[in-house]
């Protein structure tokens, strides 16, 4: 049987089989110390899923619209008001199966082959694979630790052609965990303006920032980017809603109209359950959302601290989402290597960071408890001071 062409092009998630290698090793009695996953540890917050549970019992389990729950497309345009300074309303929102899901949607509508996307690299690793779907070419962009891992607007600039179609920005940032100042957010608006391009805002961690740092949605900045702007955003990473698969995307609504019409062909709609949880999310409480941000602000101090006191790694202090993201070419070991060294000698799982474009570090989350953060930490200094 032969497939597509296009399969052979796409690349497995690595992050996918390291976590899957972790967690089976662990049913089989081995005790793992995994940094590995993208997802908070906590459960999801009672009201949610009792909103949820609530929906069940009053029978919404039929088909709903396949751009999502009126009350909650409402309820995410209200937010994206209120939170982030975007006028949109609920036509200009589709829910989608996912944060990812909603990119996807996105890229499928926008990209034709041979359009060119610009992705700085260290980047989530499925934004150039779905690229690479819809036949686009990506435009990899590489940054590094003098500037945070963060795409100057003169690197932005000099990658801009007349193919270009869209510009990818992650902020706070997977893998690094880096945030895009308010300065740095206008400069890289201005080179979009002037270039005439369209940037989508991947913003799945917004609520999760420390020190002060502070969430700019780069569409807020004025009637001309906003108009060249697409938000795309979720429930997973801020209310512990990773199984739900509930996200969104924004944007003007000729753009939403088409994704919605590849979802209409695809998904259909969001399980439509579970789309009630979502709006409990949005318009009850977010004491919630403080509380778990809180606890990861401490498990970062801890992880941080410790990471930079290994001889041989060094890593700058995020300021949002989960990770950490070390330098680890002192070793004289690449990534895949290293990762898989790691687990095999000292039952450490972390993720490779030639999956996101950057072959000299690895990624750790600390989206879990502190006891295996302090036993991991021990495990992996032994592990880099045997090779240095």
């Amino acid at each position: 049987m032969k497939l597509a062409a296009r399969v052979s092009q796409v690349t497995p998630s690595i992050t996918l089989a390291i976590a899957a290698k972790a967690k089976s090793m662990k049913a089989e009695g081995i005790d793992v110390c995994s940094f590995s996953a993208g997802e908070p540890d906590f459960d999801t917050p009672a009201h949610i899923k009792a909103a949820a549970a609530k929906a069940l019992d009053e029978a919404k389990t039929k088909y709903g619209p396949a751009a999502g729950e009126p009350g909650l497309r409402e309820a995410i345009a209200q937010k994206l008001q209120k939170d982030n300074g975007l006028n949109y309303q609920s036509e200009n929102v589709l829910v989608t199966n996912g944060g990812k899901h909603s990119l996807y949607n996105l890229i499928v509508a926008l990209v034709d082959p041979g359009d060119e996307v610009i992705i700085p690299a260290p980047y989530w690793l499925s934004y150039p694979e779905m690229v690479t779907l819809a036949g686009g070419k990506s435009v990899i962009v590489h940054t590094d630790a003098s500037t945070g891992y963060k795409i100057t607007p003169e690197q932005l600039k000099k990658a801009i052609t007349p193919k270009t179609k869209l510009f990818v920005l992650n902020s706070p940032s997977n893998p690094t965990g880096m945030v895009y100042t308010p300065e740095e957010i206008k400069a890289l608006a201005q080179v979009i303006i002037d270039a005439d391009i369209l940037v989508v805002s991947d913003e799945i961690y917004e609520k999760i920032l420390y020190d002060g740092a502070e969430h700019i949605s780069i569409g807020s900045l004025g009637a001309e980017i906003f108009a060249r702007t697409l938000i795309s955003n979720g429930f997973a990473k801020g209310y512990s809603m990773t199984g739900w698969r509930l996200g969104y995307l924004a944007g003007p609504i000729e753009i939403i109209k088409a994704a919605s019409t590849i979802q209409g062909h695809s998904t259909s709609n969001v399980c439509t359950f579970a789309q009630y949880g979502a709006i409990a999310a949005l318009q009850s409480s977010q004491e919630c959302v403080e509380e778990m941000r809180q606890a990861f602000a401490k498990r970062r101090q801890v992880m941080f601290k410790r990471l930079n006191s290994i001889p041989g790694l060094s890593c700058p202090k995020p300021d949002g989402a989960f990770y950490l993201f070390p330098d680890i070419s002192k070793t004289g070991l690449k990534s895949l290597e290293f990762c898989n060294l790691l687990l095999a000698e000292q039952q450490v799982a972390v993720i490779p960071g030639v999956a996101f474009g950057a072959d000299n570090n690895v990624r750790l989350s600390y989206a879990t408890d502190m006891a295996t953060i302090e036993k991991g930490m021990d495990r992996l200094e032994k592990f880099v001071r045997s090779r240095i």
